[in-house]
């Protein structure tokens, strides 16, 4: 695990009581609205999430910054990459 501190985030996304698939999921759908280079913090207090959300963001082509241990919860943080958010690249036509 990669820890770090004083991240800047452009967008948070609260997943405290969520749990298996919800913290897969909706990373997904909130990277779709941003912009690529932009950092989108996770916060949750779901111990998977520690190696999912490194996991989904190699599959899905995303860059894991890293996590941030708080008292009540984690924050994990993601760089947004080129396409939608999901590892596909957006085609426009």
């Amino acid at each position: 695990m990669k820890f770090v501190k004083d991240i800047k985030a452009d967008d948070t996304l609260d997943l405290v009581c969520r749990m298996c698939p919800l913290h897969l999921l909706e990373p997904g759908e909130k990277l779709a609205c941003m912009k690529e280079g932009q950092v989108l913090e996770i916060l949750t207090d779901y111990d998977g999430a520690l190696e999912d959300i490194p996991s989904w963001c190699d599959k899905c082509g995303q860059e894991f910054i890293g996590i941030e241990e708080d008292e009540d919860c984690y924050k994990l943080y993601i760089r947004k990459k080129k396409g939608n958010g999901d590892g596909k690249e957006s085609v426009s036509g």
